[in-house]
């Protein structure tokens, strides 16, 4: 029986067979890889200038781009690599440091997600206890839990996936080293079903978080629309529409991708919807987050 120590390379799925389809694909990549890069890059140049957005708040999104970053740049650039050359191929050691990077980013940036919709909470729930709940050291110490969360998680992941035997071949039904992939590749056993627990534990982890951010909104409308005024509500409405958003698109593509039933699961299915939520989020996070935001729209005018 091989195990993976006998496997030196994976392969990951091909987007297509045709060489002007991959070329397509190549450009349709730089294109949104370069449009996250500039639109997460003026973000967090604009809040690391502007002394105007030196507040939780903006610390926190400051925090989400630098995320999105690194999200989209551990899957991207090898997809486009490999489209260009018109290759399959990622080492075990690359895709090992794939794997880790991928899930570190991603639990932080959901951790993160939840850290922001309890900043909204205080914001228009207990504003008079905003500065006390969330001054400069508990903000750092809240981003540095989400990035902390993230990398533990990534680390029990990684090294537990790549201490399981594989016998199923080398071939990844996805176009970066996605877990569940990896782990059709296993021989069933105790270290396999050791990663599956690990598996519904973070399930049930972020759950929790779900329920924390659910539960958070639910007090955040109720307070918004006992505002008097219209103005102040649009302006509560405001604060809290584009978190809501990023949170909406980020759970239910993560939720979809790893949810869906079986009988509507194919290659070509799976890879859309990986592109889904792994892809576009980094992309539209800092349109979502300009488009209704007047003091980040004139710091980027500034910037500009």
């Amino acid at each position: 029986m091989s195990n993976s120590s006998s496997i030196t390379e994976f392969l990951l799925l091909a987007f297509t067979d045709t060489r002007e389809l991959q070329l397509l694909h190549f450009w349709l990549f730089l294109g949104i890889y370069l449009a996250a890069l500039l639109g997460n890059g003026l973000i967090i140049t604009a809040i690391a200038c502007d002394h105007h957005l030196h507040t939780p708040m903006y610390f926190f999104l400051l925090n989400l781009s630098l995320l999105d970053l690194g999200t989209i740049s551990t899957t991207v650039p090898k997809a486009m690599a490999n489209l260009i050359w018109d290759t399959r191929t990622i080492s075990y050691g690359g895709c090992a440091v794939q794997v880790f990077f991928f899930y570190f980013l991603m639990s932080a940036e959901y951790s993160l997600l939840t850290v922001m919709s309890y900043d909204r909470y205080v914001a228009i729930c207990q504003p008079l206890h905003y500065g006390t709940l969330l001054g400069s050291r508990a903000c750092v110490h809240m981003a540095a839990a989400a990035w902390g969360t993230g990398f533990l998680n990534a680390v029990l992941h990684t090294a537990n996936t790549f201490s399981i035997p594989l016998c199923q071949g080398n071939a990844l039904d996805q176009f970066f080293c996605e877990l569940p992939q990896i782990l059709k590749l296993s021989c069933s056993g105790s270290d396999y079903l050791r990663e599956v627990g690990l598996l519904i534990l973070s399930c049930f982890l972020v759950f929790g978080c779900f329920i924390f951010i659910v539960l958070s909104y639910v007090q955040i409308f109720r307070a918004v629309l006992r505002i008097p005024s219209e103005q102040g509500r649009h302006k509560a409405f405001s604060m809290c529409l584009p978190h809501l958003a990023v949170v909406s698109l980020f759970i239910s593509t993560a939720i979809f991708a790893h949810l869906k039933p079986p009988s509507i699961s194919s290659p070509s299915l799976d890879l859309v919807v990986a592109v889904l939520y792994s892809v576009v989020p980094p992309a539209l996070n800092p349109l979502i987050y300009s488009m209704r935001n007047q003091e980040l729209k004139d710091a980027l005018r500034t910037l500009i």
